[in-house]
């Protein structure tokens, strides 16, 4: 295992005892994430070319993914589970749902153009949007999200990129919130939502 997938799994087991502890002494009363310097302010370019910035999202919470549309199996896996749970919570609770902006950003802007993410974001769930950008505008929000990703050096078309494994909710106010237990399934990650979601 990887650097960067073992960060991955060493945060998402920090996260899931922070829910168990929850579940033993009721919900916490701050948000796990409260006060981390993670997030910040970007410019990026949706699936329809348009131009998107954080600031666009103010008022509402932002269910934040870091992938690329050619990872052959967790990338996917982890947007079907983000969107069955936003679906179902969607269902239980419509008007808080609908607060909640899922967004994809790629870590691989070279491949990820708007038009392949287009086709891809529209696999996972009907509100999802898919962000890219240039390779410097790419890294900057990677930085102030905490996220890593190495392409290989002289790698063929087919190359897979490592990359940390993490979604984050954001606050209204793009303040971190939480991370979401995508490897606990859709229940779980449905639950947080409730949880969180005011």
């Amino acid at each position: 295992m990887n650097e960067n997938r073992s960060g991955g799994r060493v945060r998402r087991l920090w996260i899931a005892a922070l829910f168990v502890l929850a579940a033993c002494s009721g919900p916490p009363a701050e948000p796990p994430l409260q006060g981390a310097r993670l997030g910040g302010p970007f410019t990026l370019v949706d699936q329809n070319g348009r131009t998107v910035k954080d600031s666009d999202f103010a008022g509402r919470y932002r269910l934040i993914y870091f992938g690329y549309s050619f990872c052959p199996d967790i990338c996917p896996t982890d947007l079907q589970i983000l969107g069955r749970a936003l679906k179902r919570f969607e269902e239980e609770a419509p008007q808080r749902a609908a607060r909640v902006q899922p967004i994809f950003i790629t870590v691989d802007p070279a491949r990820d153009t708007p038009d392949v993410l287009k086709s891809y974001v529209a696999n996972f769930h009907p509100r999802l949007i898919g962000l890219t950008g240039s390779k410097e505008q790419i890294g900057q929000v990677m930085r102030a999200y905490g996220v890593s990703a190495t392409v290989p050096e002289g790698a063929g078309p087919d190359y897979l990129v490592d990359h940390s494994q993490v979604v984050a909710l954001f606050g209204p106010k793009g303040e971190p919130i939480v991370l979401m237990p995508e490897d606990q399934g859709v229940a779980a990650v449905a639950e947080a939502l409730d949880q969180w979601v005011k």
